[in-house]
């Protein structure tokens, strides 16, 4: 029987603005005990940054608390509460979303537990946080606002309650979470990932973004990909200017339609935009000027329409680029979905596809078992795999790199795709 949570048990505490409101915060909540539980609402799809625009912490015996950073401000006490809470363990799901934006007003957890991840090693079906609740605890949470504009000030109260909810039952559902790792012998396997989470240096910025254009497949001829490019790059400057969406000033397929159309005037220009525009009175002049600038621009400044790739080769190509290669990965993917199975892991959680992809691609340099198996144990821990998922695929994989005939695919399996075809 699934009981709906409403509001939290003591209500939606009011909302912290000012530094003296957030000092009281600290001192209520380093008198707590135990982890504490954090979240942060960020403006995704409206806003050009990632920064919060709420936080909620909870701690047992320390009070749940709304804490609004852009008027708090980027003051010393963000740090100092991650300081004083350091030896402590920090609750957050699905924290890789979460922790780039609590890093930035200085908010660095040493010790983590990530009950999204855990879910997910645990082997439950569904991990959002609503779906874990539900089959972990038997709470139901409203999740209607979960794609608010949290940059809107004031903050509605219904979005407030909402916030609260998210960890209002976070230290409970991590320790049920925990329950579940534990029984299963996998608890010691989610702290390492989680340790990993902590200490990954993030992602590397993407190459070329601009590529990344929706509508960029229709694309036949260099100038065009430079008008997409010049003024791609126009659209994200002015966009980070003004803390707006790119998509919002205007989206892909205004960008294309320029590009494609090259309106003769501004105001052809302005009309295209202002189809699929939040703005008003963008500065549409200069980015005709972009367009006129470009138009005139000999071919040696044009962008290549294809960039060399430095990843593999799409796994289409595998069976005659290199065929041995291909065999490998056959046996090393079948492995991995059934040990994904034995252990009731999801296969990519098991190990990144990427690691598995890269292991298969190049052939093995020893021949001796020992060596064969400290050489493929090697790479794995190289390429990033946690100790854990070695543990549980080395002796698999080593099977399955000396392997030279590819297992006949079966009837309703389709191609993988690689992240190169995505």
């Amino acid at each position: 029987m699934v009981t709906p949570l409403l509001a939290p048990i003591g209500g939606v505490p009011a909302l912290i603005t000012s530094v003296s409101g957030f000092e009281a915060a600290i001192a209520e909540i380093l008198q707590g005990s135990g982890p504490i539980a954090i979240d942060a609402e960020r403006a995704s799809g409206y806003r050009y940054s990632q920064r919060a625009y709420l936080i909620q912490i909870k701690r047992n015996g320390g009070g749940l608390h709304l804490l609004d950073p852009i008027a708090i401000g980027s003051t010393g006490l963000w740090k100092a509460l991650s300081d004083e809470l350091s030896d402590q363990e920090w609750i957050i799901h699905a924290s890789t979303q979460d922790l780039p934006c609590l890093r930035e007003l200085g908010v660095e957890p040493k010790i983590l537990f990530d009950t999204e991840l855990g879910g997910r090693i645990a082997g439950c079906e569904r991990v959002g946080l609503g779906p874990l609740a539900e089959s972990l605890l038997e709470i139901s949470l409203a999740k209607e606002h979960s794609a608010v504009d949290w940059s809107l000030r004031p903050l509605r109260a219904e979005w407030l309650n909402y916030a609260a909810l998210d960890v209002e039952i976070l230290i409970e559902l991590r320790d049920a979470v925990a329950i579940k790792l534990l029984e299963q012998g996998k608890l010691h396997w989610a702290m390492e990932d989680f340790n990993s989470i902590i200490h990954s240096p993030g992602s590397a910025p993407k190459k070329d973004p601009w590529r990344r254009t929706s509508g960029m497949h229709k694309i036949r001829d260099r100038q065009t990909l430079a008008i997409i490019r010049e003024l791609w790059i126009a659209r994200d400057e002015y966009a980070k200017r003004i803390d707006l969406s790119p998509g919002r000033v205007f989206n892909d397929e205004a960008l294309i339609e320029i590009a494609t159309k090259r309106p003769k005037s501004v105001t052809d220009l302005s009309k295209i935009v202002a189809r699929r525009s939040r703005v008003e009175n963008p500065p549409v002049e200069k980015w005709h000027q972009i367009l006129t600038d470009v138009l005139t621009w000999s071919n040696d400044r044009f962008p290549e329409l294809r960039t060399p790739s430095t990843g593999l080769p799409p796994i289409k190509l595998w069976r005659d680029k290199n065929p041995l290669a291909f065999a490998r990965l056959s046996h090393a993917r079948a492995a991995v979905l059934e040990i994904s199975d034995e252990l009731a892991i999801p296969a990519e959680n098991l190990i990144s596809p990427e690691f598995v992809r890269r292991l298969c691609w190049s052939e093995p340099l020893a021949t001796d078992p020992q060596e064969l198996t400290a050489e493929v144990k090697h790479h794995l821990l190289e390429l990033g795999a946690r100790s854990w998922q070695v543990d549980q695929l080395l002796e698999a994989l080593v099977e399955a790199v000396q392997q030279t005939v590819p297992l006949p695919p079966k009837a309703d399996e389709e191609p993988e795709a690689s992240p190169e075809e995505a």
